[in-house]
């Protein structure tokens, strides 16, 4: 979702990476969300961090706990930690959707914020 969101507020301003810890594939219920407010996440894939171990980053966000510990080092890049609760392990129909919808607003908030820091020191 984070990946999705910060494509479409970022408006093409910034390169966008992610991968996951623990992939796991793109969950349902964040196609679903994404799509309520016009993002389409139907063709992203669940890709692992290892495979970018390497490459050079600006900037490196971890939106949870686990992924910050696990997360390989990027030498050279900003690092910035969200500990964002993980919807995929709330049950039940709705109130995972609901759970996925409030992650969806607080990713949607964070973004914004970080890109209206990027812009103040351009």
């Amino acid at each position: 979702m984070a990946e999705g969101l910060l494509r479409h507020l970022g408006g093409g301003r910034v390169e966008v990476t992610s991968a996951g810890t623990e992939p796991r594939g793109v969950h349902p219920y964040a196609v679903q969300v994404m799509a309520e407010v016009g993002i389409d996440l139907s063709h992203h894939t669940s890709k692992s961090v290892e495979g970018f171990v390497g490459q050079d980053f600006d900037w490196v966000i971890t939106v949870c706990d686990r992924a910050r510990e696990r997360c390989p080092v990027f030498p050279g890049a900003r690092i910035l930690h969200w500990s964002v609760p993980d919807p995929s392990e709330v049950r039940g129909s709705e109130e995972a959707l609901a759970a996925f919808r409030a992650v969806r607003e607080e990713l949607r908030w964070r973004i914004q914020e970080f890109l209206d820091g990027l812009e103040a020191t351009e």
